[in-house]
């Protein structure tokens, strides 16, 4: 089969070659000199120069501190951050609300609109309202913090006061939970400086006082070891209660440790009198030598070693705040 197609002429521009033929080509190769190459290798460095400038970079020597000797700084030093305007301005009505533990925000605008959120004494019902640091907010009558609740369980050893501070310099639970809280919390309640723990420390003071006040009968167990062991008739006298220097007491349980000598009991109060474990025994004989709150408001101390203490998870706060309702 032949091919009927014409050819193209050889010499017309941009026509196709033929098998085994050769493109033409159109002007003349320039011929290659070193000079011109080094020209071209000046010009691109120049031109590279002036546009991105080489900069030495700083060069800090094997074992010596880069601040020695050296005109440049590694790693500057940045001032406090300054407080954003509207930091400055005041926190807004339903973040304040909300950091304060009552609510979302989004809750939070319902109940100002409602008119539940007081403001210096005054219903506030605008919602782009900022709280300012002199403000007194109060949420259905009651005087709200804008600090976020915290709450630490600790399990206290020997020889801490519970205490925030000592003015004899003693050691205080505080130092066992320092960094373990940003606000200011407190100790819930009291143990002596030889009794062992449970120990609750929060800053929410509706809390605080739900558990420490004796109609709510907060439940604590106590591990006791006597210096001897407890005689049957004082068994008795103390579960069907004494009267002692402030009055009449009677425990909720006591009960021997199993498989234990009797000397160690098991008590269940939930009087908060000062040391009135220690003076039942005391008041008919005995020695305290050994005295551990092992539960605390439905608090233990599973996985909680002496000397450390944890944060409440969020249903063990929802289980405080909802005792014996």
């Amino acid at each position: 089969m032949t091919d009927r197609r014409p050819a193209a002429p050889k010499s017309a521009k941009g026509a196709r070659p033929q098998r085994g033929e050769k493109r033409p080509q159109t002007g003349e190769k320039r011929p290659y000199k070193k000079e011109n190459r080094q020209e071209n290798k000046e010009r691109t460095f120049d031109n590279r120069k002036k546009t991105t400038p080489f900069k030495e970079k700083p060069f800090t020597p094997k074992g010596k501190s880069h601040e020695e000797d050296t005109p440049h700084t590694f790693y500057r030093k940045t001032a406090p951050k300054k407080p954003s305007q509207d930091e400055q301005k005041g926190i807004r009505l339903n973040k304040y609300i909300a950091n304060a533990g009552i609510c979302a925000r989004r809750q939070a605008d319902q109940y100002i609109i409602a008119g539940n959120v007081e403001v210096n004494g005054k219903p506030m019902t605008e919602l782009g309202y900022r709280v300012q640091p002199t403000d007194v907010v109060k949420f259905d009558g009651k005087n709200i913090s804008a600090e976020k609740k915290e709450y630490i369980l600790l399990n206290k050893p020997k020889g801490f006061i519970t205490t925030t501070q000592d003015e004899k310099g003693r050691k205080t639970v505080m130092d066992l939970v320092s960094g373990a809280a940003q606000g200011n919390i407190k100790p819930v309640g009291r143990l002596d400086r030889l009794t062992t723990g449970l120990l609750l420390l929060t800053n929410d003071g509706d809390l605080m006082k739900k558990l420490t006040h004796p109609s709510h009968g907060v439940r604590k167990i106590y591990h006791v070891v006597l210096d001897k062991k407890l005689a049957l008739a004082d068994f008795l006298k103390i579960q069907e209660g004494l009267t002692l220097e402030d009055g009449f007491i009677q425990v909720d349980d006591i009960s021997f440790v199993e498989g234990a000598p009797h000397n160690e009991l098991g008590v269940k109060i939930h009087s908060g009198r000062n040391r009135i474990v220690r003076r039942i025994f005391e008041s008919l004989g005995y020695a305290v030598e050994k005295l551990d709150r092992v539960a605390f408001a439905g608090l233990t101390k599973k996985d909680l070693p002496r000397g450390h203490w944890r944060p409440l998870t969020q249903q063990e706060v929802i289980n405080l705040k909802n005792l014996n309702r």
